[in-house]
């Protein structure tokens, strides 16, 4: 199963469109969202791709309730969960969350294949001893090259996307 991770979308719904283009294209089934949102419009985007999507808030998201009630509304395509999620697919564990403390913390349980997290806005894909620890970078592009990345769980492998 191919799963598209991103993070720190931060309204730039430009580059989110163009982000969805790629995951579609390449057959992604999941998509994970490690955080920074910020408004609920970027919901709506994502709800409109029709890929299902799992996500944690960051520390930009603005009006939780609203983010929380337009999750409850996608007919069950965007699952929100507020620090942590967990997600298990061909048997590979993953976890997500959105600052590297509490994803370092994840990944020295030893628990999981894959945790990622988001927060710094730069791409870096690191190894706590059997697990990566990933974090795909921005969508919005103000700190670096916006981009995303996919995970194959069959493979066990990262692939990053440059979307600028």
């Amino acid at each position: 199963m191919k799963i598209a991770v991103m993070s720190d979308s931060h309204d730039h719904i430009w580059n989110l469109r163009k982000a969805l283009v790629v995951i579609k294209a390449e057959g992604c089934e999941k998509i994970i969202h490690c955080g920074d949102f910020v408004a609920p419009f970027m919901f709506k985007e994502l709800e409109q791709a029709g890929i299902a999507v799992l996500c944690v808030f960051g520390n930009n998201d603005g009006d939780k309730a609203l983010l929380t009630r337009f999750a409850m509304e996608s007919r069950g395509l965007i699952t929100l969960y507020p620090i942590i999620g967990e997600l298990t697919a061909d048997g590979c564990r993953i976890a997500f969350t959105h600052e590297w403390p509490v994803a370092e913390g994840l990944a020295a349980t030893g628990k999981y294949n894959l945790v990622c997290f988001g927060h710094s806005h730069q791409y870096a894909l690191k190894h706590i001893g059997k697990t990566m620890a990933l974090n795909p970078g921005e969508i919005m592009g103000k700190d670096g090259e916006p981009g995303f990345c996919i995970f194959d769980t069959g493979a066990r492998e990262v692939e990053r996307f440059s979307i600028g």
